[in-house]
């Protein structure tokens, strides 16, 4: 090939990555042009914050990190210099060993590549250290100002671009310039999927699952439903189960098969083959028809309603009830409202990366200001629910090198279809909240922190008062928990007033808790006191290898060892089969 035609080539790629660039960029700025994203995600936000009297800076580290700056800059130049010389050099600026962005050789062996990833990291150093220098007279203004520094650093990083990423230029020519044209068919795509004001990136091949097939398939039936959820009755593993069942309330906010993914990993498995009875709640995908639904209806006709059919099922008049997330808060708030009314039946309280207290609610906080809740507010009003796939963007960019720009590299710049992965095809299967439930939640918990205060809510007259709960809990959290921190949810201990345990297992918000005996992936903390303080705890804590499992099952059943006749799913005459498991709710995609 003549040189000519080399750099007739390498033009007409340069003119459509540029092109491929500004569309995107078009595309996503219309986007996320709302009102409510814009509140959430606006750069601007950031000046707003540094304004006015809410900041003192210390004039003497910032001077240090701007000659430190400089000082940087000048040696990458010379180091750069050297490099393209064929002249020995050495990197002026390393990224972290945890960063898997700068994997490729090219990073360190290719003098341009080399130079682009050291001068990013060095003004992101820069940035970074003009933020330290600042003293916030408001906590959560600091927490705000970092993070969205972090969003912006990251979302600036030259692997996110066609033309600074080594392993997309080598696929570019691998291709040739086949993979730009199948990246703007994903990007197209997704787009389409998306609601106004998010945008959905595609993290698993959506077509290599589908519930009740090869995911939620432990053997079940529906026994029960009204218009916020179904009941599932799991078929007996034992001819003779412990007397006490137990009842799962998953999040709404999610779908429950996160506790049934597979026969290997499912939670609801684990139980059936230690010998308990199991019930699950399944939650409706909402639609507008249901806005006026607040969180304590689902209170009411989640929890309380299956407990109520559980009960009648089963003849016992204890159930073990566990909770997930927001469906523990849920239950928390269910089981006080029944103490107050003199209700023994809960026998325990199982309560899963749960939050009670919301005063350290992690990084989910900075989402909500006095900006964007009104319009969030008002965006779900207008809808009639709050769009699940919002929902997923925001956790998304929590971890935002994992779960968006990886995918965005791999999916638009590469041209891939991303990897299988069942835990990633549920946290992608959306689902709604209702308008009144949503605007409760958030306002009651996140916002004006109320259930931890006694009688802050009432349910029908009735003061909500966590320290009613006089029932055994137990508390699991996990280590790298990036949406419930595990110190604030051990601030829950300190509320209720039964037996309590806590437990820390390894991983995160799903891993951590999805993690069965047979593999043993991540370890778990244990520590027989409830000092005041999380630090205290985990300083007196014994770290044992394996899940966290056996032990939540032995905690179970030395509440009541007894054994009865398994109860059959449909056998009761008022709970006829109204379907097999999963179910018609939690099929329910949407628009």
């Amino acid at each position: 090939m003549h040189e000519q035609d080399k750099d007739d080539i390498l033009d007409t790629l340069n003119q459509y990555a540029q092109q491929f660039n500004a569309m995107v960029h078009n595309i996503l700025t219309k986007k996320n042009s709302s009102e409510e994203t814009s509140a959430m995600f606006d750069p601007e936000k950031l000046g707003t914050l540094l304004s006015g009297d809410a900041v003192e800076v210390d004039s003497a580290k910032l001077i240090q990190t701007q000659m430190d700056f400089m000082r940087q800059q000048t040696e990458l130049w010379q180091q750069a210099t050297k490099a393209m010389l064929g002249e020995n050099s050495h990197p002026v600026m390393q990224e972290e060993k945890s960063d898997r962005r700068f994997s490729h050789t090219d990073w360190q062996d290719n003098p341009i590549f080399s130079y682009m990833k050291q001068a990013y990291l060095i003004n992101s150093k820069m940035l970074q250290g003009m933020i330290s220098s600042m003293q916030f007279k408001d906590p959560k203004s600091e927490e705000q100002v970092k993070f969205y520094t972090r969003q912006y650093i990251n979302s600036v990083s030259p692997t996110n671009y066609l033309l600074s990423n080594p392993e997309v230029c080598e696929e570019i020519l691998k291709t040739k310039g086949q993979n730009m044209v199948k990246g703007i068919e994903n990007f197209m795509r997704d787009l389409e999927k998306s609601p106004l004001e998010a945008f959905k990136i595609t993290q698993t091949d959506m077509d290599a699952f589908e519930v009740g097939v090869n995911l939620a398939t432990t053997e079940g039936q529906v026994i029960y439903q009204n218009e916020l959820m179904q009941l599932i009755h799991y078929k007996p593993k034992v001819e003779k189960t412990y007397s006490t069942p137990v009842l799962f309330v998953p999040p709404f906010i999610n779908k429950y098969y996160i506790l049934d993914l597979d026969e290997r990993k499912s939670a609801v498995k684990g139980l059936l083959d230690s010998g308990f009875s199991v019930f699950m709640i399944s939650w409706v995908n909402p639609d507008a028809s249901l806005a006026d639904k607040d969180f304590f209806d689902y209170m009411k006709q989640g929890p309380i309603e299956a407990l109520d059919v559980v009960c009648d099922i089963t003849g016992k008049k204890k159930v073990n009830m566990v909770g997930f997330c927001v469906g523990g808060t849920l239950l928390s708030a269910a089981t006080s409202y029944l103490r107050a009314k003199k209700d023994t039946r809960i026998e325990s309280l199982t309560l899963l990366t749960t939050l009670l207290d919301f005063s350290e609610p992690g990084e989910v906080g900075n989402y909500l200001t006095e900006d964007a809740l009104p319009i969030m507010e008002q965006n779900a009003d207008i809808k009639g629910i709050y769009d699940g796939r919002i929902l997923g963007l925001s956790f998304s960019l929590l971890r935002e090198n994992n779960l968006f720009w990886s995918y965005f590299i791999n999916n638009y710049l590469k041209g891939k279809d991303p990897a299988a992965f069942d835990i990633l095809f549920w946290n992608s299967d959306a689902t709604n909240i209702t308008a009144s439930c949503f605007k409760q939640y958030i306002r009651t918990t996140y916002w004006e922190n109320k259930l931890k205060d006694p009688g802050a809510v009432e349910v029908d007259g009735i003061p909500i008062d966590l320290g009613n709960i006089d029932v055994p809990v137990y508390f699991l959290t996990t280590l790298a928990d990036h949406i419930v921190l595990w110190q604030g949810a051990y601030k829950g201990t300190q509320l209720v007033k039964g037996d309590t345990r806590f437990v820390l297992a390894g991983s995160g918000h799903l891993a951590g808790v999805i993690n069965p005996p047979e593999t043993g992936k991540y370890p778990h903390w244990t520590n027989e006191k409830l000092p005041e303080s999380a630090s205290e705890w985990f300083d007196g804590a014994v770290k044992h290898e394996g899940s966290w499992w056996p032990n939540w099952h032995e905690w179970l059943i030395s509440h009541r060892k007894t054994k009865v006749n398994a109860p059959q799913p449909g056998e009761h005459e008022n709970y006829p089969i109204i379907e097999a498991a999963p179910g018609s709710y939690v099929k329910k995609q949407l628009g």
